[in-house]
């Protein structure tokens, strides 16, 4: 069976750890993180969504070309928030959901976790039983709203408890990303120059 395939974007945080700047416009190796991202996502995906925090916020990606914008239905709640916009917006059978602060993602990784899914619900890279990426994951759309639909729980680490997920381990991984440069996560500013000055 040919899932067509989704992948959402979340921008929306409040750049709290970054100075007040927005992380998606940080660049690395001389383009933005939201660049590197839409590259490598075009490559394993048939849509990509944007989930913004709000309207204002959604108009700085207007001239981007070949991608969707929409912005979180509610505020205040974390990434489930931009989640739940975007499973609403989505058309793709399989969604993978990662944040704008992680700009070395590989689309060999997620082609890999899009392939790991099979009857399962969702396909979470797995470090150790307490440390697994739910931001850099694939779920089935039905799943997440089955999920969304029916518990009150904000935590993206219990929507994974309550669902049917095949971890995908780091092991697993390594083969395509040897240096694990996928999960590479920009939190503030001394994160982004160590990043460049490794580049």
């Amino acid at each position: 069976m040919n899932e067509k395939r989704t992948a959402l974007i979340l921008v929306g945080g409040e750049a709290r750890r970054s100075g007040g700047m927005e992380k998606y416009f940080f660049t690395y190796g001389g383009k933005s993180f939201l660049s590197h991202l839409i590259s490598a996502l075009s490559h394993v995906t048939d849509e990509i969504i944007i989930i913004a925090r709000d309207e204002e916020q959604c108009n700085r990606f207007q001239d981007i070309q070949g991608i969707k914008i929409c912005s979180d239905k509610i505020r205040g709640i974390g990434p489930l928030g931009g989640i739940i916009a975007g499973v609403e917006e989505a058309e793709g059978d399989l969604i993978f959901i990662t944040a704008c602060d992680m700009p070395c993602i590989k689309s060999g990784v997620v082609d890999l976790l899009f392939n790991s899914i099979n009857d399962a619900d969702a396909a979470v890279p797995y470090w150790n039983d307490e440390m697994y990426e739910p931001l850099h994951a694939v779920y089935r759309r039905e799943a997440l709203k089955r999920y969304i639909a029916t518990h009150s729980s904000y935590s993206l680490r219990e929507m994974i408890r309550s669902i049917t997920t095949r971890f995908v381990t780091i092991q697993e991984i390594k083969k395509i990303d040897p240096n694990l440069k996928s999960f590479t996560n920009i939190n503030d500013l001394s994160d982004l120059k160590a990043i460049n000055g490794s580049n």
